[in-house]
């Protein structure tokens, strides 16, 4: 049966992986995000910034039902707690965290009992590389949230998970290999950052949006809490090399 799905920052990335595995099994598909332009004609988009509060619960008015929620909207920022401008926080803070909490508070009343969300966090709420401090923080706070609201909706019937992936090839990361990249091509970037995850790649946004299908669907009926890792290995081991001598 065909569902209503919204998806934020669904014009890019994981979320536009998430919106094309929608669209394969036959579900409608809203898409909120900042630009809608490159949207496919099959898309309803809507331009929404999600650190909008009010006009998320505007939006989420005027759609009426909905069956799932995945909040894919993100931003990328670097910074040390020393070095992190305030405005630069609080970038962080209203998409990556607020974005989530304040969809949340919109289309949540709009579930109906089997419904779900789905909130794509990052294995950096588990462990951070240098310079993501705010970053870091906020998809360590996307967790608890996930947690809290499991508990709360669960009497409801709505079901809460989140994905966590490691390096993915969507724009966003493609922006930060060219900023890093000290003049290397951005494949060779994008690669090397690959053969850290122990299957020696980065992932797809497929990859992703299949296992954000899944927690969507019947097949996740018994999940919801839960934080599920996609990250080709990335958080399994410890970056440790033995002696030559010593194996």
């Amino acid at each position: 049966m065909s569902r209503t799905v919204v998806v934020t920052g669904g014009a890019a990335g994981i979320g536009r992986g998430a919106v094309e595995r929608f669209l394969a099994a036959g579900d409608r598909v809203v898409v909120l995000d900042r630009s809608v332009e490159s949207l496919d004609e099959r898309v309803t988009g809507v331009q929404v910034d999600v650190s909008d509060r009010a006009a998320l619960a505007s939006v989420a008015e005027e759609l009426g039902a909905v069956d799932v929620l995945v909040c894919a909207a993100g931003v990328q920022r670097y910074g040390t707690v020393v070095d992190t401008p305030w405005n630069v926080y609080d970038d962080v803070m209203a998409v990556n965290v607020g974005g989530v909490f304040f969809a949340c508070q919109a289309f949540v009343p709009k579930l109906p009992r089997g419904g779900s969300v789905v909130v794509v966090a990052s294995v950096q709420a588990y462990a951070a590389q240098k310079g993501v401090a705010a970053y870091s923080m906020g998809k360590g706070a996307l967790l608890s949230l996930v947690r809290a609201m499991a508990v709360d909706h669960a009497e409801e019937g709505i079901r809460v998970n989140a994905v966590c992936p490691g390096s993915v090839d969507t724009p966003m990361l493609r922006t930060s290999a060219a900023q890093f990249g000290g003049g290397r091509s951005t494949d060779d970037v994008v690669a090397e950052w690959g053969r850290s995850h122990p299957l020696g790649r980065v992932a797809t946004p497929g990859e992703v949006a299949e296992v954000i299908y899944f927690l969507s669907s019947p097949a996740a009926s018994f999940m919801t809490g839960a934080d599920v890792k996609v990250d080709g290995g990335l958080t399994a081991g410890l970056p440790v090399v033995l002696p030559e001598d010593a194996k």
